[in-house]
């Protein structure tokens, strides 16, 4: 773990990882799965956001839902809750 990582960790920031279902663009009625983790800010996930906010403004697989999933580093017995991001 880099400096700056264990940095952020100490102001709040949590491993989260996001189950991103979208649906293909060639293929509308089937659903895929995409993962994305990253440190970042609970509950608000300002970088989770970020990256929806580009994929739906640069990729043409339109998104379906998101789960999202976080966990503190520091403390190994601390979890976090899961929680589903609802699309418009």
């Amino acid at each position: 773990m880099s400096d700056k990582e264990f940095t952020l960790q100490l102001q709040g920031y949590r491993m989260a990882t996001a189950e991103i279902l979208y649906h293909m663009p060639d293929h509308p009625s089937v659903l895929q799965t995409f993962v994305w983790q990253n440190l970042d800010l609970s509950p608000s996930y300002p970088k989770l956001m970020k990256f929806l906010d580009f994929w739906e403004d640069n990729l043409d697989g339109r998104l379906h839902s998101v789960t999202v999933g976080a966990k503190q580093l520091i403390a190994a017995s601390d979890i976090g809750e899961a929680t589903e991001i609802v699309l418009h």
